[in-house]
């Protein structure tokens, strides 16, 4: 007995569907496999890239927020500026001489100044005088002035000796009538030292009316 049309046509519909759920759940495994396959490399690749950017942060020298070591190496072996050797150049003999000017006097020697002392000293006759009398010594230490050495000036000054820390000076010592040119007292002889910064005559100085 033959089968009936129908019968059969069932029966190819049937397997028509068996293979295209074989063909669909084939297709189904194939599409999960691939994403898997895709997420394992992008997870494998990760630690890579983050070993890669953070090593020259954690290694690189002189920049971290503790501070590294080149930048105060740099400061402490860099050279003066220049104007600092030109300030301590303007310091020496000729801006000594300049302030004397300033004041009204005129350096009788600037030989007189040594630059290699703590304390220094220039002598200055008034300005304008005519007959050459009218003088004081101006002291500096390391290139500060500091002052005078009497507040009147004298008749005359001069630099007998001088050490690092001490000149020694010599005054006329007039009586009443005697010529400028005379003193009949002679002359006095006064160490000034200097001592904790401070300049100190280790003798009385003559008085103003005996030194002129």
């Amino acid at each position: 007995m033959k089968p009936s049309i129908s019968g059969a046509l069932a029966v190819g519909l049937s397997s028509a569907v068996l293979l295209g759920g074989c063909g669909s759940q084939t297709k189904t495994v194939s599409e999960t496999q691939a994403p898997a396959d895709t997420q394992a490399t992008s997870t494998a690749t990760q630690p890579t890239t983050s070993t890669a950017s953070t090593a020259p942060t954690s290694k690189s020298p002189g920049t971290g927020a503790d501070g590294g070591t080149p930048a105060p190496s740099t400061t402490r072996t860099a050279p003066a500026p220049a104007f600092t050797h030109q300030e301590t150049h303007a310091e020496g003999v000729s801006a000594a001489a300049e302030l004397v000017r300033a004041r009204g006097y005129t350096p009788n020697s600037t030989a007189e100044y040594h630059a290699g002392q703590t304390l220094r000293v220039l002598v200055g006759t008034h300005t304008g005088s005519a007959d050459g009398y009218g003088q004081q010594a101006f002291f500096f230490v390391g290139g500060r002035y500091i002052g005078t050495d009497t507040k009147e000036p004298s008749a005359t000054v001069k630099v007998v000796s001088q050490s690092d820390t001490e000149v020694t000076l010599a005054y006329p010592v007039y009586r009443k009538g005697d010529p400028l040119a005379s003193p009949s007292g002679g002359r006095t002889t006064v160490r000034f030292q200097l001592n904790d910064g401070k300049l100190t005559a280790l003798s009385a100085i003559p008085s103003a009316d005996s030194r002129n």
